[in-house]
């Protein structure tokens, strides 16, 4: 019997302003949303979706138990360049074994975001 969970498809962000993070999240990972409407904009992000939809409730105000990791190849280097695009430090890259490296940062409306260096991960 095949496995009824196929895998990951979408990571959804909820942002209090969904015009400003739709540019924010384009150049944060440098694409442009291919669906663009008031109550969701989705990005293609290397065969993942990313989408985003408006929440008038603060991400500080809600219990961070989920982490969507985004692989990266140099996540010292994009850690960096998400700051310099307004994100703030969550956790520093972090060894968590092998050649496993972590870190996170949280976007203006305080989503955290996970990013991974995993040269070990293979699609299957």
């Amino acid at each position: 019997m095949e496995a009824p969970i196929l895998g990951l498809r979408t990571t959804v962000y909820k942002v209090s302003d969904i015009n400003e993070a739709k540019l924010w999240y384009a150049k944060a990972f440098q694409v442009e949303p291919y669906f663009d409407e008031p109550f969701y904009v989705g990005f293609k992000v290397a065969g993942y979706e990313l989408g985003l939809v408006e929440d008038d409730v603060p991400a500080a105000d809600k219990t961070a138990n989920v982490i969507a990791y985004w692989g990266v190849e140099n996540i010292e280097q994009e850690v960096k360049r998400f700051i310099g695009l307004g994100a703030a430090e969550d956790t520093i890259p972090t060894n968590v074994g092998g050649e496993i490296v972590i870190a996170s940062v949280k976007d203006p409306w305080e989503n955290v975001i996970g990013l991974i260096c995993n040269p070990e991960f293979e699609l299957k």
